[in-house]
């Protein structure tokens, strides 16, 4: 097989002109192509109205060595190379103790998967509820203003991703096609194909859901177990007489306890209450930046013609994105974060008396509005004001801080504060709508954003609005809405692991991983980094195994 890349075709191109595009890259008649298949799907929008398709592939042909000889300096002409995933190790008979995974995002997810596939049968713990009941409770905050604190956006079976846009794309390495395992095992728990070759895919929310089930049920069928409404209290450490601490097991909210020697921690980045007790305990952690600010929303239509032209709305583009960002003068920098084309903002908090803000979408994206987060990027030397003991834990006293705000700000009924755009640069309060709706619910709270965030943030966020506008026309209009605040962009606290066995810096059997542990960002950097855990976790196991005999 033949890998072909960069074959650009216009965007209404007929069918049979893939083919024909193959034969003149390798210039060859028919009978020298076997078959094709599409490894990856891209777009070119650069030129409005004159969009191309950038396809890579995949072609079977009847005398390799002489075409790849023949194009042997050609860097768009090379060998297929073998994406097949495989894995590291397979449990030994009569394991003593199951690896434990707390968490049931998209890392914890696949981290049980794979140790399941491999015959591990783990354990996993997910304080929140199985996805529909989750579901259920999270509607209960958007439309009748119930927080459940241990179900919701943040909690529960598939994590925060349940609620998102479904995007399955990352800038990571990936030298061992995890994120096409990731792919391919999202396609067969019931995702649309085309996730596997197009250049951005994504699923939304109502997929997510079944897709979340029907893995569950193999990693249960796999002599996985998965236990929900099991919140982990504390962890079980030993010290020996060198000092090397080496976990035990875990205690549930319930009292008991569960024996384990190997425990990843995919807490999502929300978990705050586990990450004081790893502190307490004394594993390794560190402050790290993160960002904050609001949620924008404008009309699709206008990001559609801006990004696509007159091949606005076409079905192989679908709503468009955009991904800006500007360098302040105060030093910041302000970006576009987590845009979900035609989609809602949403009610993400899980602690009483705040105030949270995200992004949603469903498959079809088909919502009137666009959204997204705009937001400044904060230092640990930004939380200082906010809790000057050195904790590492300063990060979360800023969240809170800044979400309990925002709570009062939206008049103390989990209604969000928001601002059309139009107002927050002139500085004054908003009292009423223009053209454009919000989507959050339960409801938005007109207000004025300026003491939302600190002044640096508010002021690095007005002067990038106007540079955003001048990039996508009407970017700043008006009635262009912002409500706020977007405060969990990513964890504000890593736990530190070494870079070999990806085991805590200072205890054994503890892996942290995914996106509360600061190692990801997104569905599939999240999902990506929960294999790797489950492989350095498999390794350990065996090895330790061999030794023991």
């Amino acid at each position: 097989m033949l890998r072909l890349t960069d074959i650009k075709l216009p965007l209404d191109h007929a069918e049979e002109a893939l083919a024909a595009a193959i034969r003149a890259r390798l210039h060859v008649g028919a009978p020298a192509i076997r078959g094709y298949s599409v490894f990856r799907r891209g777009y070119d929008a650069r030129k409005r109205g004159a969009i191309q398709l950038i396809y890579t592939l995949d072609v079977d042909v009847t005398d390799e060595a002489k075409l790849l000889a023949r194009f042997a300096g050609d860097p768009h002409v090379r060998p297929t190379p073998d994406s097949e995933y495989s894995y590291v190790a397979k449990a030994p008979a009569g394991l003593e103790h199951r690896p434990v995974v707390i968490g049931m995002g998209p890392c914890g997810l696949f981290a049980g998967l794979v140790l399941a596939q491999m015959g591990f049968k783990p354990i996993i713990l997910e304080r929140g509820k199985a996805v529909r009941e989750r579901t259920k409770d999270t509607w209960d905050l958007w439309r009748k203003r119930n927080l459940h604190p241990e179900s919701n956006v943040q909690f529960g079976e598939g994590g925060a991703g349940t609620f998102s846009d479904g995007k399955l794309y990352s800038q990571i390495s990936d030298p061992r096609h995890y994120g096409r395992k990731v792919l391919t095992e999202f396609v067969k728990a019931g995702a649309p194909e085309e996730i596997i070759y197009v250049s951005k895919p994504h699923i939304g929310t109502f997929r997510l859901v079944t897709m979340v089930e029907n893995m569950r049920n193999n990693i249960e069928a796999l002599g996985g177990e998965v236990r929900f409404e099991q919140r982990v209290d504390d962890l079980l450490v030993e010290t020996d007489a060198q000092g090397v601490r080496q976990v035990r097991g875990v205690m549930l909210a319930s009292g008991e306890q569960i024996r384990t020697d190997h425990v990843v921690l995919a807490l999502g980045h929300s978990a705050r209450d586990t990450v004081e007790v790893l502190h307490k305990r004394g594993v390794y952690l560190e402050a790290k930046p993160f960002s904050i600010g609001f949620r924008v929303e404008h009309p699709q239509s206008l990001i559609d013609r801006d990004r696509f032209g007159s091949q606005a709305g076409h079905p192989l583009l679908g709503a468009a994105d955009y991904k800006l960002v500007h360098h302040c003068r105060n030093g910041r920098s302000v970006y576009s974060f987590c845009m979900c084309p035609g989609g809602t903002v949403v009610a993400a908090t899980s602690e009483p008396g705040r105030v949270v803000t995200n992004g949603m979408s469903q498959y079809s994206r088909n919502e009137r509005n666009a959204n997204a987060a705009i937001v400044v990027g904060i230092e640990p030397s930004d939380f200082v004001p906010y809790d000057d003991s050195g904790s590492p834990l300063a990060g979360i006293a800023l969240q809170r801080q800044l979400e309990s705000r925002a709570f009062e700000l939206g008049g103390g009924t989990y209604d969000a504060p928001g601002q059309l755009i139009g107002d927050f640069l002139a500085g004054r309060a908003s009292t009423a709508f223009g053209e454009v709706q919000p989507s959050y619910k339960p409801g938005v709270h007109l207000t004025d954003l300026s003491s939302a965030l600190p002044d640096y943030a508010i002021e690095a966020i007005r002067e990038a609005m106007p540079a955003f506008d001048r990039k996508i026309k009407g970017f700043a209009r008006p009635d262009a809405i912002f409500t706020g605040v977007e405060t969990r962009t990513s964890s504000p606290v890593r736990i530190r692991r070494n870079d070999d066995d990806l085991q805590s810096l200072n205890t054994r059997g503890l892996f942290p991983a995914g996106e509360g542990a600061g190692y990801a960002g997104g569905i599939l950097s999240a999902g990506v980094d929960g294999i790797r855990v489950a492989e350095a976790v498999a390794l350990s196991i065996t090895q330790q195994e061999v030794h023991a005999h």
